[in-house]
């Protein structure tokens, strides 16, 4: 009787045995459905970059290529969803940050792997089709049909200027140019015009030019994030984005603007900074150079 329950307790302890490898190799597999448990930081590569990028451009934070290496612009995005997402802001990629991204983005993995292996350029925003963001390779006769372009562009930019010159001087100008620049994506476009109408709406053409200036120079300088989305989403660095108005939909005087902002003009003299005099409560932005004032906004270098 001694042997049986012996064998008795042996033959249930292998069935429990049984009973628990299938159930957390299940729980293995749930788990690593997206991320792998290693914290993402500056320096790091391969699949999880290529990831936290795709998320991070799908969500507009991102602008930068996806390429799997986390360098400055990919952790600029990171902290600049970190502080939209009200977590730490550290640039980090931990559990926490990993789950809100999992949850407020989109991930095609197979697509993306897909894009990289073929060598295409591409992008990842999300609400744009798959199909229209990967560009196709030059082909003999593209350099002919974009020097056509280019000459057809400049023909309607002469139009416009003759047409300004002949109009009314207190009416706003016309955008100088219809062309966007190369090293600007139709999101960075849209990031511009919802940051001026959120800004300075209220100010005349000029003055939102000048505002799409100071964060486009904000870009090109070392002290400063460099890509649009990073500057615009630094913490604490514009109001509107503070205030959430940064979400309102920008009207077209907003949208031409930033075009002749990133065409390179800048009314501000290549200004960093700009305040509103009669709301600003910040002593340091007084003490800034300040180069000229434009509508109720003072810049500054």
């Amino acid at each position: 009787m001694k042997m049986n329950g012996k064998k008795l307790l042996l033959c249930s302890i292998v069935f429990l045995l049984m009973m628990m490898i299938p159930l957390s190799h299940f729980d293995t597999v749930q788990k690593s459905e997206a991320f792998s448990p290693r914290v993402l930081q500056k320096g790091s590569t391969g699949d999880d970059v290529i990831e936290l990028q795709s998320r991070l451009q799908y969500l507009g934070f991102y602008n930068g290529k996806i390429d799997g290496l986390f360098g400055w612009g990919t952790y600029w995005a990171v902290r600049n969803f970190q502080y939209e997402y009200s977590l730490n802001v550290d640039g980090l990629v931990g559990s926490e940050t990993k789950a809100k991204l999992e949850k407020a983005s989109q991930f095609n993995k197979q697509w993306v792997h897909e894009q990289l292996r073929s060598g295409r350029e591409f992008t990842y925003y999300g609400g744009t089709p798959l199909d229209k963001q990967t560009k196709k390779k030059d082909t003999g006769g593209t350099g002919q049909q974009k020097n056509n372009q280019q000459q057809n562009n400049q023909q309607q930019n002469n139009q416009q200027q003759n047409q300004g010159n002949q109009g009314n001087d207190d009416t706003p100008p016309e955008p100088t140019s219809v062309n966007v620049p190369s090293g600007y994506s139709q999101n960075d476009i849209k990031l511009l015009a919802n940051a001026v109408y959120g800004e300075a709406r209220g100010e005349s053409y000029v003055g939102q030019v000048a505002v799409a200036a100071v964060i486009l120079n904000r870009v090109e300088s070392p002290t400063f994030p460099n890509t649009v989305s990073g500057v615009i989403f630094e913490p604490r660095a514009f109001t509107a984005v503070s205030d959430g108005q940064i979400w309102l939909t920008p009207n077209d005087q907003a949208k031409d603007a930033v075009v002749d902002a990133l065409n390179g003009m800048d009314p501000t003299g290549e200004a960093l900074y700009y305040f509103n005099p009669a709301t600003a409560t910040s002593d340091w932005i007084w003490s800034r150079p300040q180069i000229k004032k434009i509508g109720k906004h003072i810049f500054c270098k």
